[in-house]
Formats: structure tokens, C-alpha cells, sequence
């Protein structure tokens, strides 16, 4: 891996950014499509997360772009989705909600 991969332009990765673009545009168009059943749709981009995929190397890369310290883990997406699926959430729709714990690019 070579430093600055996860900055700005992907190239290389065409595909992933497309799939991210269409998740982007799908979620805000099914918000308004469902919004009149009461349906909220909603996206998370987590940004890395320690999954099991990171080796050594890539951890100390990218531990340093994140002001926390630290690479995201599960548990912090998984309170941002807990947090979306409660009554809590129930007035938003249509977001792409970024909890990457402020990832610098």
C-alpha cells in the first residue's frame, strides 16, 4: 500500500467509487420514495474499519489520519446504526452519514 491510498481520487478503483456513488444516489432517492409509508432510508459510510482485513502495516498508515488516534472498529459503526433504527431517528431519511470518526483524506 502506498501512503495517501485512501486520499481524495481512488485511482485504480473505478468500480468502488461507482458503487459508492450509486449507494449515495439510491439512498436518497428511496427516501423520498418510501417517506409516504413511514420508511426511512438511511446510509453509513464507516470509512476503515478494523473488520479483520487490516494488516500491521496498513493499521500504522492509517491510525495517524484519524484525530482520535485510533482505526474505527466495529462497535462504533454499529452504535451509528443503532442510533438510526431507533424512534430516535424517525425524522431522518436521506442521509449518507459519515462515521469515520474524522478520517482525513
Amino acid at each position: 500500500m502506498t501512503s495517501g491510498q485512501f486520499q481524495g481520487p481512488m485511482p485504480g478503483e473505478l468500480a468502488y467509487a461507482t458503487t459508492k456513488g450509486a449507494v449515495d444516489a439510491l439512498t436518497i432517492t428511496l427516501a423520498a420514495e418510501l417517506a409516504p409509508l413511514g420508511i426511512t432510508v438511511n446510509a453509513v459510510n464507516p470509512g476503515p474499519t478494523d473488520t479483520g482485513w487490516m494488516t500491521e502495516d496498513i493499521k500504522r498508515e492509517l491510525t495517524p489520519m484519524f484525530p482520535f488516534g485510533r482505526i474505527g472498529e466495529p462497535k462504533d459503526v454499529a452504535k451509528t446504526i443503532k442510533f438510526l433504527v431507533s424512534d430516535d431517528a424517525d425524522w431522518i431519511t436521506g442521509q449518507i452519514i459519515h462515521a469515520e470518526g474524522g478520517f482525513k483524506r
